[in-house]
């Protein structure tokens, strides 16, 4: 008997199969609908591959566009500052209040009774427009380069990690210190000394600094130009390692799972104590370095030797009580508004 059969055709469906059998085995191929179904496993392959990248695209945490965070920033920054100005205020006064001559104010009370009682409820908000005008560019600027340094930053699965995140902050800060706060900071101190003097110099924003300008030149803007370089860059770090750390244990290992702006409002408030307690000394330093006496120090460090010297190592943490107010309700604020600003621009902002 021949082990070799004759070959026959078998029809199933939609694809003629000629089939031979050998004592090797079957050997099988499609006559009629070949380009079909090698058609067909090419789709499958590439399918699969269309799953494959979706699923990491779904695993990546989604890039913030800088020209969002620039925008959603400055927002966030004007808002912020006309809800918190009056502790801003009373903390500058406190810091400007030296034991070496006698001091005005008892504390934070009195300050604010004084101020009130001399000027009236407006008085708590002299030199608001200085910041008002700063603190928008200020928040657009600081958003803007985090975001920025932020994206290069992240690894493959769009997570930016706690140290990483220490380092954009603090590129972020020195951003804002050179470009906006410097001299807006400088002025805002002007102001709120000049009220001090018996006969106030300055009649508002635009005439004060061009008082400014003309008695000191651009350079009377960038007084305390170190100190408040370190004291951004540094108060920028700890706010974004503390914001960041916070979110990243939060989410775990979900990248898109939503914080509410509660639970965002608590970790901003988180990280803006951890600022206060971590450089309101930088933050002394440089308030009397843009003060109207700041002709008395020699440069950022005779100033802490003198500020050592004559009232010794607590002056460096004059007003933190009301800094730390202001600065925890400040970036709680602006985390929020930022957060939800960021959420409604990328409903019609695709990036």
């Amino acid at each position: 008997m021949s082990s070799r059969l004759s070959p026959f055709t078998v029809t199933d469906g939609p694809c003629s199969l000629r089939s031979r059998s050998f004592l090797s085995g079957p050997v099988t191929r499609c006559v009629s609908t070949g380009a079909v179904c090698a058609a067909k496993a090419e789709s499958d392959v590439r399918a699969s591959s269309c799953r494959v990248l979706s699923a990491a695209a779904a695993g990546r945490e989604k890039l913030t566009h800088p020209g969002k965070a620039i925008l959603a920033g400055g927002i966030a920054g004007g808002i912020e500052i006309c809800i918190t100005f009056p502790t801003e205020y009373v903390k500058t006064q406190l810091q400007l209040d030296e034991k070496a001559n006698p001091p005005r104010f008892k504390g934070i009370g009195d300050c604010v009774k004084l101020t009130v009682q001399d000027h009236g409820f407006k008085g708590l908000y002299r030199g608001l427009s200085s910041l008002l005008y700063g603190s928008i560019p200020k928040s657009a600027v600081r958003f803007g380069m985090f975001e920025f340094l932020s994206n290069q930053a992240k690894d493959s699965t769009g997570r930016l990690d706690n140290t990483r995140s220490l380092l954009c902050g603090l590129g972020a800060g020195v951003a804002e210190a050179i470009l906006v706060v410097c001299p807006m900071e400088t002025i805002k101190v002007k102001f709120i000394h000049d009220q001090n003097s018996t006969i106030p110099r300055y009649r508002g924003f635009y005439h004060g600094v061009r008082e400014i300008i003309r008695d000191q030149g651009l350079r009377g803007t960038y007084q305390g130009l170190t100190a408040t370089v370190l004291k951004q860059g540094s108060n920028q770090a700890i706010r974004f390692f503390v914001m960041t750390s916070l979110r990243n244990w939060y989410k775990g290992t979900d990248p898109h799972r939503e914080m509410n702006p509660l639970l965002t409002g608590v970790f901003g408030a988180t990280a803006g104590a951890a600022s206060v307690f971590g450089n309101t000394p930088l933050d002394v330093i440089k308030t009397r370095m843009q003060g109207l006496e700041a002709y008395r120090y020699k440069n950022t460090l005779d100033c802490a030797y003198q500020i050592l010297r004559n009232e010794g190592p607590l002056a460096f943490y004059k007003g933190t009580v009301p800094r730390l107010g202001r600065v925890c309700l400040d970036v709680a604020i602006v985390f929020v508004i930022y957060e939800e600003v960021v959420k409604f621009l990328n409903r019609f902002w695709k990036t």
